[in-house]
Parts: structure tokens; C-alpha cells; sequence
């Protein structure tokens, strides 16, 4: 079968089907992505070639290694000048009004190292067109971090535009400019940029409790993407002088939280032999609000018995050039500066 509804609401596509077939999963996709109140905005791709777990496990297991780096080491590896779009950051992001110290992310193209752009434009939005930050190869624990990293990113790059080529003939209804072409948009854009991503685990100056709003540490936000692509977390636990052990999800309301079209709240589950893809708000403006981004956070959850676990997962941001006129007052690159000096104090001297 080409796809189905999980019994989470949330829509599955077969990998097979998509490289084969992409123009029968119309229906698919807009259960998907449509505008009716049960949309939840997100879609699963299955079936995926065998080589993606090893990709997803080995980078998933290196986020946790280099945030157990020294901070010094780690610092290294943060490049300020580009409003820390590159490399490592850690407590630069403003989430609810303060600083998120929860998680720890290190931002690179997978697809690009050194974006092929004018000195201009490049010095003008260095957040989406700067040079790769990457680790030094004799770095020790985090040995063939890069090549990891872009192994898993190329992957879910790739998957990404051919579901952008299923989904063009259901996004082209809604386009406001009907020359464009959301796999072209995403296949040549420079602007690519995945997040791998450590929750650190809860701790006295970050305690979690079972009683805390859903989005209390993550707020309700929405992507400023054309597509995001997601992988199932991984949640490893400390194990004092040995390697971290795999373990379940510590709590049932740890993941990822969505508002449906309609409003309502869902928890929504990636298997982990899948990917997952949502719509980010540059598709809405493409559309004028036709194809509406989608609202979502990521709840902790309370971890028992105070076992030291954390959260590691991966997420890639397919979105268009700086220059792509996304609405009759924006570009993607000035809309996107206005999403960093929301989030971040640097972005607003820029």
C-alpha cells in the first residue's frame, strides 16, 4: 500500500511509492497538509532504505558526546557572527521570554560548506549563507562528527525534495506566484540548515515537573521553512564511565506536541525507521495562509527515580533563497530576520 492513516492521526507514506510513483499520493498529501480541522500539518515517510537508521543512530549518539565536551571545547565550535546559525549554541535562543539553557544544538548545512553567493549577500544574511563550523577531525570522542552529520542530512535533504516533487501538484493550486516550484525552491537553495539537537537532562537549575504546561520550556512555535524534515529522538542514559545506554522515552508525555488545523492538541509519535515532514511558515506565505505552517513544541516530560537521561534528535530546514519574494511585503531573508530578533538579542543590532 502506498499510505495509510496511523491510528495518531498522523498520515505514512511508503518510500518506495514516493520515488516511484510521488503523483499518486495526492490524496495522501493533503490529508496531510490540507486546511480541514483534523490537518496536523506533518507526514511520514516509510519503508526507507536501510542505510537510515545507521546514519540516524551514529549522529544521534555523537549530539550526545559533544555535549559532554568541556565547555571550553564546545565553545570553540560557536560562531557568534552569524547569530550562532553555525556550529554550536547554547543558551543564545530566547524561548518564552529567556534563555533556553534546556537543549544545546549545533547548526550546519549539510548539502553546502561555503554557500555560493555574492560577498554582499553573504555578509548581509550571514545566519543563512555563512561557512560551515565543524569540529576538528582529531577531536577526541566526536571523532566523524562532519561526515556523520552530513551523511544523515544529505539523506533527509534528499527524501525531502522528492516529496517536494509529490507534493508540487497539490502546492501549485495554492501558490500565489504559479511559476514557482517548491522542489526547485528547496533542491537549489543555499540556505539549507539542519539543527542536531541534546536535550540536557532535567537538573536542579532545570527541573521539570509533571504539572507544567505543555509548552512550558519550548514554546508553541512554528518553522520558518518551506518543509522541516525530523527524525525519532533517541533518549539515552549517563552511565557513569561507560558508554550511554538507549533507553524508552522516561516519561509518556515526553515529544512532540501539534495543533491540528482546527485547533486541537495532539502528541504525535515518529517511529524510529521513519522520517517525518511538516510544513514551515515560508509555505504559508507562499500561499498566503492557504497552506498554513505547523504549530508545535517539545515537552521534556519528568524523568524518574532521577536517572541523568537526555534527548537526541535531528532537524533539517528546507527553505528558499534569501531573495525568494514569500509575500507582497517580504523576501524569505527579511522575513527571517525578524524570526532571529524575536529569538535572539543579537539579531536585533545587526
Amino acid at each position: 500500500m502506498g499510505s495509510r492513516a496511523m491510528s495518531t492521526g498522523v498520515v505514512s507514506i511508503s518510500y518506495q511509492t514516493l520515488v516511484s510513483s510521488p503523483s499518486s499520493l495526492g490524496t495522501s498529501i493533503e490529508e496531510a497538509f490540507g486546511s480541514h480541522p483534523q490537518a496536523l500539518g506533518i507526514i511520514l515517510v516509510k519503508d526507507l532504505p536501510p542505510v537510515y537508521p545507521i546514519y540516524r543512530e551514529r549522529l544521534l549518539k555523537l549530539a550526545y558526546k559533544f555535549a559532554h565536551l568541556d565547555g571550553d571545547v564546545r565553545e570553540k565550535y560557536a560562531d557568534p557572527g552569524s547569530i550562532f546559525s553555525y556550529g554550536w549554541s547554547h543558551g543564545k535562543e530566547i524561548m518564552n521570554g529567556r534563555p533556553d539553557t534546556l537543549k544545546g544544538s549545533y547548526y550546519a548545512n549539510p548539502v553546502v560548506d561555503i554557500p555560493n553567493v555574492n560577498t554582499a549577500v553573504k555578509a548581509e544574511y550571514r545566519p543563512f549563507y555563512g561557512d560551515n563550523v565543524w569540529p576538528d577531525k582529531n577531536e577526541i570522542g566526536i571523532e566523524g562528527f562532519e561526515e556523520s552529520f552530513k551523511n544523515l542530512g544529505k539523506f533527509v535533504f534528499n527524501v525531502g525534495c522528492q516529496l517536494a516533487v509529490a507534493c508540487q501538484p497539490f502546492v501549485s493550486k495554492y501558490l500565489t506566484d504559479a511559476s514557482l516550484s517548491l522542489p526547485e525552491l528547496i533542491s537549489t537553495s543555499q540556505t539549507t540548515k539542519a539543527r542536531l539537537l541534546h536535550y540536557f537532562p532535567p537538573s536542579e537549575s532545570n527541573p521539570i515537573t509533571e504539572d507544567e504546561p505543555i509548552d512550558s520550556w519550548c514554546g508553541f512555535h512554528k518553522d520558518n521553512s518551506l518543509l522541516t524534515g525530523l527524525c525519532s529522538a533517541i533518549f539515552l542514559r549517563e552511565e557513569v564511565g561507560m558508554e550511554p545506554v538507549a533507553v524508552p522515552s522516561p516519561s509518556p508525555t515526553s515529544g512532540l506536541y501539534i495543533r491540528t488545523r482546527g485547533g486541537d492538541l495532539t502528541k504525535v509519535s515518529i517511529p524510529p525507521d521513519c522520517l517525518a515532514f511538516q510544513t514551515g511558515e515560508a509555505l504559508e506565505l507562499v500561499t498566503a495562509g492557504k497552506l498554513r505552517a505547523t504549530p508545535h513544541c517539545v515537552r521534556v516530560g519528568q524523568t524518574p527515580g532521577g536517572a541523568k537521561i537526555s534527548r537526541e534528535t535531528f532537524a533539517l530546514f528546507m527553505q528558499p533563497d534569501t531573495h525568494q519574494r514569500i509575500s507582497e511585503s517580504d523576501t524569505f531573508g527579511s522575513f527571517s530576520k525578524k524570526v532571529l530578533e524575536e529569538h535572539y538579542e543579537e539579531a536585533r543590532t545587526m
